[in-house]
């Protein structure tokens, strides 16, 4: 039997945009619902993204942590483990993360509907369960918070049982011993690192010509060099012709004439906006290309009591982000305008192994922008803390203006990176004399810690100044 009921606000995907536009709204005394087509809340962030993917990549850099040091692998005995079997530690992760957010909407009062929305005209919609009935719900604002899934081109065969995207390759049940990765950007980046640390044969095809070219070029060319020096093929500047599924695997026609052969495929190249289902025509709203809709300052799109938060709108697609951006919209729709923006710079995280992390300028833009900078580095080998920890692989790069000193960004490749990176973040984002590179040299750090790694840089790129 459909019911109808009218909200203040309706906000559509309960991801980390969701709930940010949700909570913030609630707090403010609109009467609000969510709604969500999976089964439970999180949105692909909690079920697919961002927790499982880290969930894996830690169990994996453990197990190499205790094969690589001499301590635990006396008598030549080691550790061994498969994707499927670590799955396991994924999915106690996300169960929860899971029960903590559905505690957010229960405390907070906000309607969770469980179903998928389509929109019926600007201030309705209907939601139709798993069960095939239909609700209808009406609003005065919406928030679209649907996220993104990865980019399935027609002419790949996702139902074939050995070809995979990044969402269903967590439902892997054979362990392959070799498997072809599609696609090197960030995803693919890290599941390359997940399985080659599993000992599983890695070809990594790369659509472009270096390694997530975004980065600082020296970043890029550690984590190739690591990838390599792991046993990992990269193959730079190809695309595919044709991927074919056999009984028992994949091979994969490249355009440049090679074949490639495994036991599997991750396809991890591009993601599309979840805005198809929506039925935006009805409300005069056309997603572009992608998937992805157009929003003003304060995340509003061309229909005025229409907003969208997250993956939906394209840059910078991260959970961080999305959340930051619920808020604002929040304050949009209650006070008329957001309050908020996003920070200038937004810190990059990428957890590969070992991982990565940056904020600010690359050196090739301060380059090509003939801003006057200096480089000070601090290698993780000669810190005390990472030769304890045994994690003496990495480096911190800080770029500096040689003149005022002033930090213009922070490039990291060694574990934690995405951690200490926030160390230097909060330099970076004080104004006037404050952002310096002076305020490492001057300050105290803990000793032994990872941080004193500011401390050697700042060191090392003074002396650099003349």
């Amino acid at each position: 039997m459909s019911r109808s009921k009218h909200f203040d606000a309706i906000v559509i995907g309960s991801g980390p945009g969701g709930e940010g536009a949700a909570m913030g709204l609630t707090k403010a005394g609109l009467n609000v619902a969510i709604i969500e087509k999976e089964a439970s809340v999180g949105g692909g962030c909690t079920h697919w993204g961002t927790i499982p993917s880290k969930a894996l990549r830690h169990a994996v850099s453990r197990i190499i942590e205790f094969n690589s040091n001499p301590l635990f692998c006396k008598n030549n005995t080691s550790l061994h483990s498969t994707f499927s079997n670590i799955l396991g530690h994924a999915k106690s992760v996300i169960d929860k993360q899971t029960r903590l957010r559905q505690g957010f909407y229960d405390r907070n009062e906000c309607t969770l509907l469980f179903g998928t929305a389509r929109f019926t005209d600007a201030n309705t919609l209907e939601v139709t369960k798993q069960d095939g009935t239909v609700d209808t719900y009406s609003a005065d604002k919406f928030v679209i918070a649907t996220g993104s899934r990865p980019y399935r081109p027609d002419d790949v065969d996702f139902d074939h049982s050995r070809i995979y995207d990044s969402d269903s390759i967590l439902s892997l049940e054979h362990d392959p011993r070799h498997i072809i990765i599609y696609g090197a950007g960030v995803i693919g980046c890290e599941y390359a690192s997940v399985f080659r640390g599993l000992g599983v044969k890695t070809d990594l095809i790369n659509t472009r010509d270096r390694l997530l070219a975004f980065l600082d070029n020296e970043m890029s060319d550690s984590l190739s060099y690591h990838f390599w020096n792991s046993g990992m093929m990269i193959r730079n500047d190809e695309t595919y012709a044709k991927i074919e599924g056999t009984e028992d695997g994949v091979v994969v026609h490249l355009n440049s004439g090679k074949k490639m052969r495994a036991d599997c495929i991750l396809f991890a190249n591009g993601r599309t906006g979840n805005t198809d289902a929506l039925n935006l025509s009805s409300v005069g709203l056309t997603p572009d290309s992608r998937g992805q809709l157009k929003v003003d300052g304060n995340y509003q799109t061309e229909i005025d009591n229409i907003y969208a938060v997250g993956d939906v709108i394209g840059y910078p697609s991260l959970a961080s982000a999305a959340y930051d951006q619920g808020r604002f919209v929040a304050q949009a729709i209650t006070q008329g305008e957001a309050e908020g923006t996003l920070i200038e710079d937004i810190p990059t995280g990428i957890y590969t192994i070992p991982e990565i992390s940056s904020v600010g300028k690359t050196e090739q833009e301060l380059t090509e922008a003939k801003v006057p900078y200096e480089v000070g580095r601090s290698s993780f080998k000669h810190l005390a803390r990472a030769q304890i920890a045994g994690k003496d692989v990495g480096s911190l790069k800080i770029l500096f203006h040689r003149e005022t000193k002033e930090i213009l960004g922070i490039h990291c490749f060694g574990e934690r990176a995405a951690e200490i990176i926030h160390i230097g973040q909060a330099i970076m984002e004080q104004k006037g004399e404050a952002n310096t590179i002076e305020y490492f040299v001057n300050t105290t750090f803990n000793y032994p810690t990872m941080a004193e790694a500011y401390r050697v840089a700042a060191l090392n790129g003074l002396n650099r100044l003349f």
